[in-house]
């Protein structure tokens, strides 16, 4: 019972239970959560690692990347959870939306090769002019 009580503290964030839903189809890099999410890496970490450390999901290094997946095999409780949430909440508009922009990030592959900087341009060091 305790096992229980933990995924559903895991599910009970708005953040978490996004990421869930959209690991329901599939496995996802860390690059691609943040920009359907639309939140900065530190905090998709956090909260990857809180779905870690409840046995929600797992992950693996994919070159220079982080691809995470819901863990398998998984407690059938829990199984029969997830798939009721995939059935029953894929309709609701926040889950679409993560979904819609989730397709369009497919189409263009973001992983494959290097994410391009965001934030501040690097200073040039002195010998680089």
């Amino acid at each position: 019972m305790d096992k229980l009580a933990q995924y559903f503290r895991a599910l009970s964030e708005e953040i978490r239970l996004r990421i869930v839903m959209l690991l329901t189809h599939g496995e996802l890099c860390v690059c691609d959560i943040m920009d359907v999410l639309g939140e900065p890496q530190s905090k998709i970490s956090r909260h990857l690692s809180y779905l870690k450390h409840s046995g929600l999901v797992t992950g693996k290094r994919v070159g220079v990347w982080m691809h995470y997946m819901l863990t398998d095999p998984r407690d059938p409780t829990l199984d029969a959870q997830i798939e009721f949430m995939r059935e029953r909440l894929s309709h609701l508009p926040a889950f679409k939306d993560d979904m819609a922009k989730m397709e369009t990030l497919k189409e263009q592959k973001r992983c494959s090769g290097p994410r391009p900087r965001t934030g501040r341009p690097r200073r040039p060091k002195p010998d680089e002019k």
